[in-house]
């Protein structure tokens, strides 16, 4: 089965951290993850630009309307994404609880690809 892990994180946080601390983490991921890469459990990943480089496009009166920033204000914002597959729910959150971004204080969404017909 297919997931998408989504990764949060708080930017200002991760942005005050010195460049070390970020580069640190940010191979940890990367050994984390493409050690799984060779069996086909890991199948990708990227990380994103932060939100100031976002644009939201949305639909008014029968037009798209673009707009700076991303979607909506929250706490955490959207940093980057995994695309795994896994055998089951239980093994793909087995993955992230030992996900060195975890650790670094970002939060994970798994989400299963929908498979079928929309609805």
């Amino acid at each position: 089965m297919r997931y998408m892990l989504l990764i949060y994180g708080e930017e200002k946080e991760w942005e005050a951290k010195s460049e070390q601390e970020r580069d640190a983490a940010y191979q940890a991921c990367v050994s984390h993850c493409e050690a799984r890469r060779p069996s086909g459990f890991y199948q990708g990943g990227e990380r994103l630009e932060p939100t100031r480089t976002a644009t939201t496009v949305r639909m008014k009166d029968g037009r798209a309307i673009m707009t700076d920033g991303p979607f909506a204000e929250t706490k955490e914002q959207l940093a980057g994404y995994t695309i795994l597959d896994a055998r089951d729910l239980d093994e793909a959150l087995a993955f992230v609880a030992r996900h060195p971004l975890v650790r670094a204080g970002f939060s994970i969404e798994v989400r299963p690809f929908r498979v079928g017909k929309p609805t």
